[in-house]
Formats: structure tokens, C-alpha cells, sequence
């Protein structure tokens, strides 16, 4: 697809972007968990001083994809890391070249911050995505397994000690 094009997401990209991740949320079979709104992605993404970046992959002047992606940092290495939050394409236009220009416009910005390192996660039962990502010579990390706190357990772990 030769009319692709991928530009950072702007203001006026909010209303696309919680589309995409409703969608991609669709697809992990987890739509319940999606508790953005407009204001969540406008404070995040585009406040000043933001900790977060999205991109918009375009056709033409249609969007077809995004990725959210923030640095964090790797004290082994001594360098900052590019973490990929989320990448989405739209169902039609998957194999046509709009992941792989993410991926590949991702992997830049991590060599031209230095990056040590450019980490995803991906759902185990994604077989489709885990083939495409190992195609591009991408490495599961099994001997790393991840953890997370949210709601009352986070609540409760950052309570005062009693």
C-alpha cells in the first residue's frame, strides 16, 4: 500500500483513538475493560508535558491504524526502552502493510532516542499477531511473566501501613 502515511496523533485524532481501542478491545474479548473517554486521552496524550505518544497510520487521508508507546528504562543497559502499548489496524486492512510501517516507524524513533531496547506484550492465544511479530525477527521474552495491580488491590497496597 503506497499511500500509507504515519504522522503523531494530533488533538483532533481523540474520537479516532478511542474508536481504535475500543475495537482492539473488541478483539482481545475485553470491551469491558475499556474505561477511557475523550478526557482520559486529552489529558494523557496531549498535555503539555506527555508521557505517552500515540501515531495515526493513514491511507490516503484515512485512518487505518495506531500505536501508543511511551520510554521507560532499563537499568541492566543503562538506556531507555520503547514500550508498545497498543498497535491496531483495522480488520480491512490488515496484510497490507499498515503494522509493519508502525513497527518500523516505532523501531526508528527508538534508535533515534537511543533506545536499548523496542518490548510489546501480546495476548498468548493471538496467533496471527505472534506469526507476524516473529517474522520480523521479534522475540518472546517466556522466562519473563507479568504482573499487575489495579483497582482495590492496588487501593489496598497503597494504603498507609497500619
Amino acid at each position: 500500500m503506497s499511500d500509507l502515511h504515519i504522522r503523531p496523533a494530533a488533538l483532533e485524532d481523540t474520537d479516532q483513538i478511542l474508536r481504535f481501542i475500543r475495537d482492539l478491545a473488541i478483539y482481545e474479548k475485553a470491551e469491558h475493560e475499556v474505561l477511557a473517554t475523550p478526557e482520559h486521552i486529552q489529558r494523557t496524550l496531549f498535555c503539555p508535558e506527555p508521557k505517552v505518544h500515540g501515531l495515526m497510520c493513514l491511507a490516503g487521508d484515512r485512518p487505518v491504524g495506531f500505536a501508543v508507546y511511551f520510554f521507560n528504562y532499563s537499568t541492566w543497559q543503562g538506556r531507555h526502552g520503547l514500550y508498545l502499548e497498543d498497535l491496531y489496524v483495522a480488520p480491512e486492512q490488515r496484510g497490507a502493510g499498515a503494522g509493519k510501517a508502525l513497527l518500523r516507524h516505532l523501531a526508528r524513533i527508538a534508535l533515534d532516542n537511543d533506545c536499548g531496547r523496542f518490548e510489546w506484550s501480546v495476548l498468548d492465544w493471538n496467533a496471527p499477531s505472534i506469526a507476524f511479530y516473529e517474522s520480523l525477527g521479534a522475540e518472546a521474552q517466556s522466562e519473563w511473566v507479568r504482573y499487575r495491580l489495579t483497582g482495590d488491590a492496588l487501593r489496598r497496597l497503597a494504603a498507609p501501613a497500619q
